[in-house]
């Protein structure tokens, strides 16, 4: 049963925000959802990846103490929406200590925030930490738990604490009456960029994590899963927090060191708290998500318990697509552009379960403006331009449905098989669950093994874009490797060459770095002459030759603008920026632009091994952006 009074998710978000900035916290601006300098990773997937840097060492100017709420995208959980919990789109609670407080601090100022501010029932709250590694030396973090233990107490609550060991292990052990505080492995309690503790990278931070659950009730148990326990599977438990403990550093010999310097990163999902408050495992109830599935049930004159997986994709999908034309991004078939217009057709796809066969992205975009643009300014400012974004890829995509329609009745006379099913698919975008039901309606026989046929045909495509999209969905420092160092810092060289060559006009679209190439998007009206490439070409070497120093300054963004450096992208920049500058000391730099991404140190380093910039091909990418892809060979 739903509370009667209760924080929305609204509410959850500015009251953390006014806690952490109480408690001596600067709150910094959301990251975009897409990353222009960050060449390893499509979207920003959690609250921790803009600041990775700083968590590994770097100072942050605004200082020790951050918090903030990050937009966050996981296109790779797109097929598991429609459940209760899971959604691409969502926003991370975010606080970090940077070489301040640790962990007594930050587990009581959470546990205080969830109970006495958004008034969670302290025992539905249940929480783990890492049972430690005798191999590799690291002991079990009785700290953290010593830490709970006396939090639980002070509300009258006695947390037994017990070790579990693996999520399978409490698969089959379970709960027994009085235990809230759980050890686990390193598979589930430990922080790294690689993942357990074996598979930490040599010198990097990492540590034991903290992850506090809320539990809905053994009602919400599916007894699929085994017996329930906070990390299993079950819809009993959602993790609503994790607390990393950064304080040991991996040593060459695979030991782990303490650090001198420790660091907190917590995460908080906005939505799976705001669930929490209302006593709801299905997070499409709340305040951020609902309005839109009411919306859909005026529309379609469906209920949302009928009809409940297509109002989940469809309000998940649109929240998504209506964040990534804040930040920028237009429905394409390549990369960021390509994820748009899949959450659109899909939308639109499972909007046909629900009968609505018209354009209903009109009704619908504006209700999402309305839930965010009183907290992020930028979708009050974008509101008409992301309407018409979205509406019009509707009608595109509607026309598409139509022709896919025609081909479809061209086997009205025969019979469909897997191929021809994929074919409209991969050709007009057709759905196959769209092909099927239409098949039905027409009396159109499928082929005894289309199914088969089709996955198989789907399998080798998604074979074909996971190799061609390699470690583009890791997030943080990934590529954070010599070689993208060098391609990130050509990026720059050849951007300011372009200005030069092209003119001032020129603006940088998007990039892409792997192991073997740079590639550059800019906005230019028409084909780039051969004569104009080999300028580029020649400046760009000219300046890696003179082999510049490379450094950077943190300063506030008013005086990157007066010196004249160069940002794009309609970026919202924070007061302080990173300003990059290549070039001689006291001289004018060749190249000063704003930017987060990795560089090396020196231009020459680009030259190394007596390698060359070369432009290798010159393309359209759409209309009024060419596109450019180079080597260092």
């Amino acid at each position: 049963m739903l509370k009667l009074t209760y924080m929305n998710a609204q509410q959850i978000r500015n009251a953390y925000l006014e806690f952490f900035k109480e408690r001596g916290h600067v709150i910094i601006d959301r990251a975009k959802l897409i990353s222009y300098n960050d060449p390893t990773t499509l979207f920003t997937g959690s609250g921790m990846q803009p600041l990775l840097p700083y968590l590994l060492g770097e100072m942050h100017p605004s200082g020790a103490r951050l918090a903030d709420s990050q937009t966050c995208l996981r296109a790779q959980d797109t097929e598991d929406v429609g459940d209760n919990r899971h959604t691409t789109f969502f926003e991370m609670l975010g606080n970090w200590s940077l070489g301040d407080y640790f962990k007594e601090q930050q587990i009581r100022w959470f546990f205080e925030f969830l109970t006495d501010k958004v008034g969670l029932d302290p025992n539905k709250i249940y929480v783990t930490a890492f049972i430690g590694d005798e191999k590799h030396g690291i002991p079990r973090d009785d700290e953290a738990a010593n830490i709970w233990q006396k939090v639980f107490a002070e509300k009258g609550i006695d947390a037994k604490i017990v070790e579990i060991g693996s999520q399978a292990d409490g698969d089959t052990r379970g709960i027994k009456p009085g235990e809230r505080i759980f050890f686990y492995d390193d598979g589930e309690n430990w922080w790294s960029r690689g993942g357990g503790l074996d598979k930490t990278p040599i010198g990097d931070p990492c540590g034991p994590d903290s992850e506090v659950f809320y539990d809905f009730g053994p009602q919400n148990h599916a007894a699929g899963y085994g017996l329930a326990h906070p990390a299993s599977d079950s819809g009993q438990f959602m993790e609503i927090g994790n607390q990393v403990f950064m304080q040991y550093r991996r040593l060459e010999d695979g030991s782990f060191e303490p650090l001198a310097k420790k660091n907190v990163d917590f995460g908080g999902g906005l939505e799976r708290i705001a669930a929490a408050a209302i006593d709801s495992p299905d997070v499409f109830r709340i305040s951020v998500m609902w309005p839109i599935i009411e919306k859909l049930q005026q529309i379609s004159g469906k209920n949302y318990e009928s009809h409940t997986e297509s109002m989940r994709v469809i309000a998940d999908h649109l929240r998504a697509a209506a964040f990534l034309a804040v930040d920028g991004v237009r429905p394409s078939n390549k990369e960021q552009g390509y994820v748009m217009r899949r959450f659109l057709r899909r939308a639109i796809r499972f909007a046909f379960d629900l009968g609505v066969e018209q354009n209903f992205l009109p009704e619908i975009v504006p209700v999402i403006t309305d839930i965010y643009e009183a907290d992020y300014p930028e979708v009050k400012e974008q509101r008409d331009e992301i309407i018409e974004v979205l509406t019009r890829e509707e009608k595109v995509f509607r026309q598409t449905l139509a022709k896919g329609l025609r081909e479809l009745n061209k086997f009205a006379n025969g019979g469909l098989t897997g191929t021809e099913l994929f074919m409209l698919y991969d050709t007009y975008g057709f759905p196959v669950e769209l092909s099927t039901e239409e098949a039905f309606k027409q009396d159109v026989k499928l082929s005894e093994n289309w199914r088969a046929e089709f996955d198989a045909k789907m399998a080798e495509q998604r074979a074909r874009s996971q190799t061609a999209s390699k470690g583009m969905f890791k997030g943080g420092l990934e590529g954070d490797t010599a070689i993208h160092r060098k391609y990130h810092t050509a990026a720059h060289l050849m951007g300011q060459a372009m200005r030069i060559v092209l003119g001032e006009s020129v603006a940088q679209r998007g990039s892409n770095i792997t192991e073997e190439r740079l590639r550059f998007d800019f906005s230019y009206p028409e084909k780039v002459p051969a004569d104009k490439l080999q300028q580029i070409e020649d400046i760009v070497n000219e300046q890696i030759a003179k082999d510049f120093k490379v450094s950077f300054k943190e300063i506030p963004l008013a005086e990157a603008r007066a010196i004249g450096a160069y940002g794009e992208f309609g970026d919202k920049y924070g007061e302080i920026v990173k300003v990059y500058s290549m070039g001689i000391d006291g001289e004018k730099p060749f190249s000063l632009e704003i930017c987060g991404g990795p560089h090396v140190s020196h231009t020459g380093e680009l030259a190394e091994g007596g390698k060359k910039f070369k432009i290798v091909k010159e393309e359209s990418s759409s209309a009024g952006v060419r596109r450019i892809k180079a080597v260092l060979m």
